[in-house]
């Protein structure tokens, strides 16, 4: 039997830690979402970041409505927007991780996939991942080795480690001619029951694109 794989992204991990080794950001998250799933069956992708505001932040916020239009029109992938809030002065996340954590948790409860592939090296999922493997799921992990929490390594199944080799032919404009692509199941899955934060926001457009140094000047650095 074919496992199925569910994948959920912290956006903003995502982006500052692809910024800080690489100096860029723009991948093809169709080609990115296929190398963490390989062959098995890609039951979706679920991708949290903030909702940039329209009237602090106008550049911004085009350009992040640009990108989210261009992810939500990729085959089984969900974006999932949180909001920010003000604290001593600078703009936060307000419930991202909250958000990623309880999808995850319901979908396994619901038994919605087999393997849960986070994308995040944030020591706050810990938790929640353990909960998830007490449930009989895998959970695999893929991150930077410079970004990543210890409890997420220890827990994690299986790990995906973000370095040049795996980011070769995933960047936008490159060709990967891998022929090991995920698998797509079209009949619904079986549930149980009914079927179908805390991080600074810093220089974070939730967008991918390399023309996003204006956003990146509208949020402190952390």
């Amino acid at each position: 039997m074919n496992e199925r794989v569910a994948i959920f992204i912290d956006g903003s991990n995502l982006y500052h830690s692809l910024k800080n080794n690489f100096g860029r950001s723009n991948i093809n998250f169709t080609e990115f979402t296929a190398r963490l799933c390989g062959p098995r069956w890609l039951m979706r992708t679920y991708y949290y970041n903030i909702l940039q505001d329209q009237f602090q932040w106008p550049t911004g916020y085009l350009e992040q409505q640009e990108f989210i239009d261009v992810l939500r029109k990729t085959p089984y992938f969900e974006v999932k927007l949180g909001t920010t809030k003000v604290a001593q002065g600078q703009p936060v996340e307000r419930g991202i991780d909250i958000m990623l954590a309880t999808d995850m948790l319901n979908l396994a409860w619901k038994n919605a996939y087999d393997v849960a592939v986070l994308v995040s090296g944030d020591s706050d999922f810990a938790y929640a991942m353990q909960s998830i493997k007490n449930m009989g799921k895998q959970v695999e992990i893929a991150y930077f080795e410079n970004a990543v929490s210890k409890d997420l390594v220890e827990l994690a199944d299986k790990k995906h480690i973000f370095d040049a080799v795996f980011f070769n032919g995933l960047w936008a404009g490159q060709s990967n001619n891998s022929s090991n692509k995920p698998k797509r199941k079209f009949s619904r899955w079986t549930a149980r029951g009914n079927s179908e934060q805390k991080k600074p926001v810093t220089k974070d457009c939730l967008s991918s694109g390399e023309s996003h140094a204006s956003c990146e000047s509208n949020t402190s650095s952390g």
